[in-house]
């Protein structure tokens, strides 16, 4: 088989030749660029700055002889724009403040104030407010929280929390045709992004990427609408997947050929322990949204739709099934009520786990290269069988992550291939 046919088939329930794996085909299944440094020198692979594919996570791009080298079966087709409203073009060197020098956008940004702490700004315009903020010993950045001061909780305007939504780009257009062309025929699974189908995803609500951001913005009261204003946040997504339904066929006519597998919405549900809304709520409000979004999906191309979900979600799993969504990742095995063998065994056959390989709190960054072995191999040896199963972390591979423990991750899975 060839890496897409692979990944295809284990999508489809049907037991692959060999099981299928991911790094770096999205920002939810990524690795630190730290780490990827560290994975071309262990590769003995070309020395060259890492290129930040995703600058929110501070993800790397994991090239193709990297991709090659670790026997990766994905491969990412990143949006136009960034988190922070600016695209990824023309490279310029930044040296992070670990010391690592890195390849950035032209436009990525930045100062640092007298306590060492970095910021950066929305479309890379140092005049306007700071959107995200690096503290001075962290490896990425967080949201900074920038409320309107003429927000009126008690008068909420509808299109407040629509103005980061519209009609694609002669830009985004471009972007999408450069990149179809680019990777027709690639043997690898495509994985792509869209656009606009994050319905309430706690990291774009801040929008990082608008210069004065209206509307609900804080986290905090974000949540608070599902329970407060159920119809209002309704409304909101009523629009929102209008608009994106417009802007998937135009990707469609463009790309649909190319693109396997597309990431619809990275919203979070749940913490570790509980949900952040419940059942009842999940399907009043985002289940029909859902549905209508992978429905136009399943009728109209052959790509396959993935949700990211961090946390406890298990109650929350035959929902996503019922939403029509083909594929769960990160699959937090350690959250609670979320077992891996309770998981295969109750949904196994009917959504595919992209995700859950290893645990990416504990095990990968602090456990030996042998726990992660044998974690590893379980995990395979409950997924695995009869297909629905992608080979990833339980979400990005973070900073100081040991390499050893990396290569004793990949090695592991070629090793239940029987390729080691």
């Amino acid at each position: 088989m060839t890496p897409k046919q692979r990944i295809r088939a284990a999508i489809d329930h049907q037991e692959p030749d060999k099981l299928p794996i991911d790094f770096g085909s999205s920002g939810i299944t990524g690795i630190h660029c730290s780490v990827v440094e560290k994975l071309r020198d262990h590769y003995k692979l070309e020395k060259r700055p890492v290129k930040i594919c995703e600058p929110y996570q501070m993800l790397g791009e994991v090239e193709g002889d990297l991709l090659d080298a670790m026997r990766i079966d994905a491969q990412a087709i990143f949006s136009h724009g960034t988190i922070f409203g600016f695209p990824n073009e023309n490279w310029k060197p930044w040296t992070a403040p670990w010391g690592q020098e890195l390849l950035v956008a032209e436009r990525f940004n930045t100062t640092t104030d007298n306590a060492g702490n970095i910021y950066i700004y929305p479309e890379g315009d140092t005049d306007a407010p700071a959107s995200g903020r690096m503290p001075k010993t962290s490896y990425f950045f967080d949201s900074i929280e920038r409320i309107d001061p003429d927000f009126d909780e008690d008068e909420l305007k509808l299109e407040d929390n629509l103005e980061e939504f519209g009609p694609m780009s002669q830009e985004e257009e471009a972007h999408w045709t450069e990149q179809a062309e680019k990777w027709r025929g690639c043997e690898r699974a495509i994985t792509a992004p869209l656009s606009g189908t994050c319905l309430g995803d706690i990291a774009l609500v801040p929008a990082p990427f608008l210069k004065k951001p209206k509307g609900v913005r804080g986290v905090a009261d974000w949540y608070m609408l599902s329970a407060d204003e159920p119809e209002f946040l309704a409304s909101i997504f009523d629009r929102q997947v209008e608009i994106a339904l417009e802007n998937m066929a135009k990707v469609a006519k463009i790309a649909g050929d190319v693109i396997d597998v597309v990431v619809v919405c990275g919203t979070d549900f749940g913490t570790q322990t509980s949900l952040f809304c419940g059942v009842p709520q999940m399907r009043d409000i985002w289940l029909p949204r859902y549905k209508q979004i992978n429905e136009w999906i399943h009728q109209n191309t052959n790509w396959r739709t993935f949700k990211h979900s961090c946390g406890a979600i298990e109650p929350l799993v035959e929902t996503f099934i019922d939403c029509g969504f083909d594929i769960l990742n990160p699959v937090q095995c350690s959250a609670d009520g979320m077992a891996p063998e309770g998981l295969k065994a109750k949904y196994g056959d009917r959504i595919t786990f992209w995700g859950g390989g290893v645990n990416t709190q504990q095990t990968l960054p602090f456990g030996t290269p042998e726990e992660v072995r044998k974690e590893v191999l379980s995990r395979c040896e409950i997924f695995a069988p009869g297909g629905g199963f992608v080979f990833n972390s339980i979400h990005n591979v973070q900073a100081r992550t040991p390499v050893e423990n990396v290569i004793a991750m990949i090695d592991a899975v070629h090793e239940f291939n029987g390729d080691k």
